[in-house]
């Protein structure tokens, strides 16, 4: 349990540093809303991220399979967040995406190898205490860029804060050095080529055609109404009104210490109501508190608002995650941790990555309450699929 505290926060800070602090750091130098919006492409990598996870399974390092990959990508990665703070974000918007992208690549990679040694790492009746750690760490580690960062970021440049920033991934690159190997190596591909094919095979095999194109259909709908509503969520709240520093003290801690509750909750709920109604009710609480946002566009500026609303999406979205990621481990086979996962997660990540690019666009069309009513309608479908995919009848274990 203690390594996925480890794995989570590793995996929670790059991918806050882009959707919270970048979004940020641009918003404050002028960068128009269509722009930052579109900044969301450059977390494609995490939608295609199933490609090259293969190469993960079939090679290994000097460290090991998992261990050698791992430390290879953290300290790609501490090296390139470091050099944000050396572009000019209003000078050269392009630059600064592309390097946005090698580090969502960087990013990506990492998320393969830590999925997979979480997953091989896990007894089956530990999948859902040790995911719904490796998620509340990972929400932890949005503290650093969506509130450190930020209250920093009113005091000096943006240079050093960004390179306090990367310093944040050493925790995770001495867990890497630390830990073994996972014991059990048996049944790996021989090949590459074994390593692409095989995962699809044995998945589609398992649930049949139908019920595999069923199960993608939902990961891909589940979150897509909550990823979308809060994609825009730091230059929303500056266009309420609120200060860097607000945001960072008010905002990010409202919504961190409910979210960790959530998953929390969520965690010992699941124990009691099994995955699917775990789905159905979570994912309900999760759809609804998507309304607050569309309230707090509507009145405005309002301290005690923002924590409310902040509070509520966050403990809805911290249950819905809970029994998401428990659901995806559920659906994965052990010998297929990285390809698997990763293409699971890859269909999770389209929305934020696609759908997202548009809201800029969106809201400058209908104004913030009516997109936060958008998002509420695109939460549907992921619910209706629940009918097909996670019956209530059904009552599953996280330990399957």
């Amino acid at each position: 349990m203690l390594i996925c505290v480890f794995t989570g926060f590793s995996s929670g800070l790059p991918l806050y540093v882009l959707i919270s602090l970048i979004p940020a750091w641009l918003r404050s130098e002028g960068v128009d809303l269509k722009a930052i919006g579109l900044f969301a492409l450059i977390q494609l990598p995490f939608t295609w991220k199933f490609i090259w996870a293969p190469v993960f399974d079939r090679y290994a390092l000097p460290l090991g399979r998992r261990r050698g990959w791992l430390l290879l990508s953290q300290v790609l990665l501490l090296a390139s967040l470091a050099l944000f703070g050396f572009m000019p974000a209003t000078l050269n918007v392009s630059l600064v995406a592309g390097l946005a992208l090698v580090v969502a690549f960087f990013s990506a990679s990492q998320d393969i190898v830590l999925d997979a040694y979480r997953r091989e790492l896990l007894q089956e009746n530990e999948l859902g205490l040790g995911n719904a750690v490796h998620v509340n760490a990972y929400k932890v580690a949005g503290l650093v860029p969506g509130s450190l960062s930020l209250v920093l970021a009113d005091f000096l440049p943006w240079p050093s804060v960004f390179f306090i920033t990367a310093l944040f991934m050493l925790p995770g690159m001495i867990m890497t050095v630390l830990i073994t190997e996972p014991p059990n190596n048996s049944g790996l591909p021989k090949t590459l080529r074994s390593a692409v094919l095989e995962p699809w095979h044995e998945f589609i095999n398992r649930r049949g055609w139908l019920s595999a194109l069923t199960i993608l259909a939902f990961i891909f709908f589940y979150k897509l109404g909550d990823s979308m509503a809060t994609s825009l969520a730091t230059p929303f709240y500056l266009d309420m009104g609120f200060s860097k520093t607000e945001i960072g003290l008010v905002a990010k801690n409202a919504g961190l210490w409910p979210s960790v509750a959530g998953g929390l909750l969520g965690g010992v709920w699941m124990l009691r109501l099994g995955i699917n109604r775990a789905l159905w009710l979570f994912g309900g609480v999760q759809m609804l508190a998507i309304l607050g946002f569309a309230w707090l566009a509507w009145v405005g500026h309002s301290l005690l608002g923002l924590a409310v609303v902040i509070a509520v999406e966050a403990l809805g979205v911290g249950l819905g995650t809970a029994a998401f990621v428990a659901f995806i481990a559920h659906n994965t086979h052990p010998l297929y941790t990285a390809t698997q996962f990763a293409l699971f997660t890859s269909l999770a990540a389209v929305p934020r990555t696609f759908a997202n690019a548009a809201t800029g666009y969106i809201v400058a069309s209908v104004g913030w309450v009516n997109f936060f009513l958008f998002c509420f309608a695109a939460a549907l479908p992921g619910m209706l699929l629940l009918f097909k995919v996670a019956p209530w009848q059904d009552a599953r274990k996280p330990s399957g």
